[in-house]
């Protein structure tokens, strides 16, 4: 009797709230070593699951309104197999846990946390997730929140191995802000989503820090990435706000625009983009280049009060990448400001050129004389890489005064009619 008496009391509740409606909700207490799924299936809707220190065996599907919080260094071991836990029911709450050993099939969608359709409105938070596959997948869901969770990949998988930190796959009105990921291929990666919100979330040594495909009404706002392949990689998406977002030491791309359209960039900050070297340290790939912003094939865009500096390029615009709104942003020590041709000029008005040598005899803040960034020369040098060691001989600089004095050899370019003379102030910026 005294043994059927612990038995019954170590899974009945320790704890009883009443909630609005007239039901119970219920406290149960895991035990370190056994696996979570039966206790799961004991408890009710609104109850909650409470882990002790220590590891719990095996996947778990929380197929009803749950809250699962975890003690520090409460670990759920999926043991190398299948997700390690499924989220199937509305407003589920998971915080607190380690979460490690999933499966790394990533035609399975094998995740740490996978996130079905029915889990709407449910919350994932102050979780460390480590693992090979995804760390986290939303999955046709809405109104979900992940916050403030560290996800790690797998380093003895090569990148293109790995899974995604956080996928979105036909997401809408979710909240992805706090995060820290690192080491798995791309730190946040949404398809076919939209009306998301993507804020103060740090994704580093990754592939791509944040990667849109096909998704439209999107928020970008304040998030910091750094060692990636790209910072931010924007695809086949439209209406996108990205703002006040940070791009540092990143090595191809800082803010990448692969067709682009009614989006908006303001108050962002693109820092030290440069093209690595290659495999034996000595050379870059073949016309490689770090571009601050690459703009390929999207138009209609305001890009506005953003910084670009120190990189290889400030921004390269090629594709039919015209009819963008360029207005108060700032170009401040790149090796190349611009890099454009095409058969259309580009009259940006009211940017900021580190490189202008023009006065402001009035001033009003605004340089008396146009700004052009790239000329001939400038088509000449990137069609003949090894040209730029005569960048600043008299032979070029010859060349460059004749083509100013005589127009008729000047190709369409990029000019600033009304450059700043100092560069805009960005308040509200990320820091």
């Amino acid at each position: 009797m005294k043994r059927y008496r612990g038995f019954i009391g170590r899974l009945l509740p320790l704890v009883w709230l009443w909630l609005p409606g007239g039901a119970y909700a219920v406290d149960w207490h895991a035990t370190p070593g056994e696996p979570l799924q039966p206790l799961v299936e004991q408890a009710a809707d609104g109850d909650r699951l409470l882990l002790p220190a220590g590891r719990y065996p095996g996947r778990v599907v929380v197929d009803r309104t749950l809250h699962l919080q975890g003690e520090p260094d409460a670990v759920l071991d999926a043991q190398g197999h299948g997700n390690a836990m499924v989220l199937a029911a509305p407003d589920t709450i998971v915080e607190g846990l380690r979460i490690e050993g999933w499966g790394r099939n990533l035609t399975e969608l094998e995740a740490g946390i996978f996130v079905e359709p029915d889990a709407h409105g449910s919350t994932i938070r102050h979780n460390r997730l480590t693992g090979p596959g995804f760390g986290i997948w939303l999955d046709a869901v809405s109104d979900v929140r992940v916050i403030d969770n560290t996800i790690r990949g797998d380093t003895s998988l090569r990148s293109q191995d790995r899974g995604n930190g956080i996928h979105l796959y036909d997401v809408s009105q979710s909240i992805i802000e706090s995060n820290d990921v690192a080491q798995t291929r791309d730190g946040i990666y949404l398809d076919n989503s939209r009306h998301n919100v993507l804020r103060g979330n740090t994704l580093h040594d990754l592939r791509y820090g944040v990667h849109y495909m096909y998704s439209f009404d999107n928020h970008l706002e304040g998030n910091l990435t750094r060692q990636t392949r790209t910072g931010y990689a924007l695809m086949q998406s439209k209406r996108l706000t990205v703002i006040d977002n940070r791009s540092m030491d990143d090595d191809n791309y800082g803010i990448l625009m692969n067709n682009i359209t009614d989006s908006t960039l303001r108050g962002n900050r693109v820092e030290g983009i440069i093209q690595p070297l290659g495999a034996d340290g000595e050379g870059r790939l073949d016309g490689g280049d770090g571009k601050a912003l690459f703009i390929y094939n999207s138009q209609f865009n305001r890009i506005e009060n953003n910084r670009f500096a120190d990189s290889d390029i400030g921004i390269h615009l090629t594709a039919g990448s015209e009819d963008n709104q360029m207005t108060g942003n700032a170009f401040i020590a790149n090796k190349q400001q611009v890099k454009y041709v095409a058969t259309r000029e580009q009259d940006w008005s009211g940017n900021y050129w580190s490189d202008y040598l023009g006065w402001d005899l009035d001033d009003d803040g605004i340089g008396d004389t146009a700004h052009e960034p790239n000329d001939a020369m400038d088509h000449l040098l990137w069609r003949h890489p090894a040209a730029r060691l005569l960048m600043q001989s008299p032979a070029v600089l010859a060349l460059r005064w004749v083509q100013r004095q005589f127009p008729v050899f000047r190709p369409p370019g990029v000019k600033d009619s009304a450059p700043l003379m100092g560069e805009p102030s960005r308040e509200g910026n990320a820091s």
